[in-house]
């Protein structure tokens, strides 16, 4: 089966506005028949503006919202995790680790800059460092693979860190509405469609036959995606795409691995595999 109800956050092994893309026709493979819907575990409180999921460590879901961070429990139990109250606008972290990355605006309790421009988090998002920015980006988009972060804050163009982010340079001119890494590149959903780059998110382009989707996430050489009618999809990067079940609007979508993702709304969360 293509999808099923969503039973547990831990993996076995411890585990936003939509753009209208132009029309690029997809090649991609529909011979798995997907669910009507995929069931959903509810939270027990709703959400307040769900900016981004990641997958921790310990196979926790942690998701970013407009005011902190919260950790999501098997049964839709939401917790916060640590003190923050900030508005992370983006999040990201390293696929299966406590690393995570942060960006966004002051929550009502925080003396940082407005904008936050980049923070930095190895326990989980328990505790943040700021790390570049601060004062100057609100990154609207994020993604990394640890040691490169790509980001788009809603300008005209993507910055690009090669050291964790502590320094930045200019990366392919493009509108970003998401960002993906995976161990062949860098991947953006754009108003032309998914695009690719090999050249560390220097320049894209498009990716033949791939589905018209609106949302994207990468872990190890798996992508993951979210079409326009809200179908999920899942690749070995870029290529072979295979339609899954139908999730609806959502609003974050986040990775484990190929066999594993999770997309969320503010007020429930969908496993995907």
């Amino acid at each position: 089966m293509p999808a099923h109800r969503f039973t547990r956050i831990l993996l076995p092994t411890g585990i936003a506005a939509l753009l209208v893309l132009a029309g690029c026709s997809s090649e991609a493979d529909e011979t798995t028949t997907p669910d009507a819907a995929v069931p959903a575990v509810d939270f027990s409180s709703e959400l307040s503006h769900l900016h981004g999921l990641h997958v921790g460590d310990d196979g926790t879901v942690l998701a970013g919202t407009h005011t902190g961070l919260f950790a999501i429990d098997a049964s839709g139990s939401t917790s916060r995790v640590g003190a923050s109250d900030d508005d992370f606008m983006g999040l990201t972290g390293v696929p299966n680790t406590d690393t995570v990355f942060a960006s966004g605006h002051p929550g009502a309790s925080s003396s940082a800059a407005n904008p936050l421009g980049l923070r930095s988090s190895t326990d989980g998002g328990t505790s943040w460092v700021d790390r570049s920015l601060a004062g100057k980006v609100d990154f609207h988009t994020l993604t990394t693979d640890g040691r490169v972060l790509v980001g788009f804050d809603g300008t005209d163009g993507l910055l690009v860190s090669t050291d964790g982010g502590t320094t930045w340079a200019p990366g392919a001119r493009l509108v970003a509405a998401g960002l993906a890494i995976t161990n062949s590149g860098v991947w953006a959903v754009t108003p032309a469609g998914l695009e690719h780059s090999n050249t560390g998110a220097r320049a894209f382009s498009p990716v033949p036959g791939a589905p018209r989707l609106v949302m994207i996430a990468g872990a190890g050489d798996a992508l993951w995606g979210i079409d326009e009618d809200g179908y999920a999809w899942r690749s070995r990067e870029g290529q072979d795409w295979q339609k899954r079940s139908r999730v609806g609007t959502v609003e974050a979508l986040t990775a484990a691995n190929y066999d594993t993702a999770y997309a969320a709304t503010s007020q429930s969360l969908y496993t995907l595999n």
